[in-house]
C-alpha cells in the first residue's frame, strides 16, 4: 500500500492539521513541516500542540510555559497556524487520541489530518488507542530524501491491524538534519543556533537561558 499524495478538497469540508509535538525548541524542520502541510494539504487551519505530559519522553521537558512561548514564536505567522494550549492545560499524560475526540467533537464535519514523521508513523501501534486514530483522522506522513538510505520509506502496509478504511497522505519535503536533542547540546555550550531555529526562538533561548544546564 502505498501512500497517497493529498486528495482533491472537499468543498463541504474543512481540512484541520493536527501538529502535536514537544517543541523543545522548535526549530527549523518544524516549521517547514507547518509550512508545507498548509501548502501540500491545502489546509484551512494548522492546530500546533505544544505536548504536556508526554508518555513517551525519556528526558524531562523544558516548562510548559517556554516551550508555548516558543511555539507561538516559531508558528503564528504561517497563514491559518493556531497554537493551541489544550494539551499543557490537560493533567495526566498527554495523548493524541484525547485531542482527536475533542477536536471531532469541536469540529464534526471536518477533515482531520494528523502530521507524523517516518519515524512516528512507523511507532503508531505503540501509540494509546492508535486504530481510533487512524479512524478519526487522515495520517499525513512527512517523506524526506534520504540519499544515503539509512532508513526505509514509511510504508502503511508495515501497520499490521490497521483499520481497513485508514488513510495515509504524504508531504513531501527536503532532507533537513535537524534536531531538538543537538540543539538542546548546543545552547548549553553557548553555540549560535541562528541557522537551525526560527531567529524569533533563537532569542527567546538565549534572554531565558534555556538548556544552559542541559
Amino acid at each position: 500500500m502505498a501512500l497517497n499524495p493529498a486528495g482533491p478538497a472537499d468543498e463541504a469540508a474543512a481540512r484541520i492539521g493536527i501538529f502535536g509535538g514537544a517543541f523543545d525548541p522548535p526549530h527549523n524542520a518544524h516549521a517547514a513541516l507547518a509550512l508545507a502541510a498548509i501548502t501540500q494539504l491545502k489546509l484551512d487551519e494548522l492546530r500546533i500542540f505544544p505536548t504536556g505530559q508526554a508518555w513517551h519522553k525519556a528526558h524531562g521537558l523544558s516548562a510548559a510555559e517556554h516551550r508555548l512561548a516558543m511555539a507561538r514564536l516559531a508558528f503564528e505567522a504561517l497563514p491559518g497556524a493556531v497554537v493551541d494550549d489544550r494539551e499543557i492545560r490537560r493533567s495526566g499524560p498527554t495523548y493524541t487520541l484525547d485531542t482527536l475526540r475533542e477536536m471531532r467533537l469541536q469540529r464534526p464535519d471536518a477533515e482531520l489530518m494528523l502530521l507524523l514523521g517516518a519515524d512516528q508513523a512507523r511507532a503508531l501501534p505503540t501509540w494509546h488507542g492508535w486504530q481510533e486514530i487512524l479512524a478519526l483522522a487522515i495520517v499525513c506522513v512527512a517523506q524526506r530524501p534520504d540519499p544515503a538510505g539509512r532508513s526505509a520509506a514509511f510504508d502503511p502496509d508495515s501497520l499490521t491491524g490497521r483499520p481497513s478504511g485508514a488513510r495515509f497522505w504524504t508531504i513531501e519535503l527536503p532532507a533537513m538534519e535537524i534536531s531538538a536533542t543537538d540543539i538542546r547540546a548546543r545552547a548549553a555550550r553557548g553555540e549560535d543556533l541562528s541557522s537551525l531555529v526560527p531567529p524569533a526562538v533563537a532569542r527567546y533561548i538565549d534572554l531565558h537561558h534555556l538548556y544552559a544546564n542541559t
